[in-house]
């Protein structure tokens, strides 16, 4: 488990200045690191270390890392991404619904 100053370390390692990546690991880094395994903790910080041309090949699907534990990380912070876009899409989905039914 990280000190609180290393996880400040990492979430301010999450910020890639790459908005792409930026919108995938700053929020898996906030909402789900801590609650990971001690062994996934290990392999995050792996694949946070990788460069970023390598992160954003991954995580856009052009490619898969070499590593299988890094690719299973990978597929971890995709899976929880698309999660949230689902939850916020049904949301903003049903928020939607609920205005047009109002106007009617």
């Amino acid at each position: 488990m990280l000190s609180a100053d290393d996880f400040r370390r990492l979430q301010w390692h999450s910020r890639r200045g790459m908005l792409e990546l930026d919108v995938l690991l700053e929020p898996f880094t906030n909402q789900v690191f801590k609650k990971l395994s001690a062994e996934d903790q290990f392999v995050y910080l792996k694949l946070i270390d990788c460069e970023d041309p390598d992160l954003f090949a991954w995580f856009m699907g052009d490619g898969r890392p070499q590593d299988p534990e890094l690719a299973s990380m990978v597929d971890k912070v995709l899976q929880y991404a698309r999660s949230g876009l689902d939850s916020g899409l049904d949301k903003a989905l049903d928020s939607g619904l609920k205005d047009a039914v109002r106007a009617q």
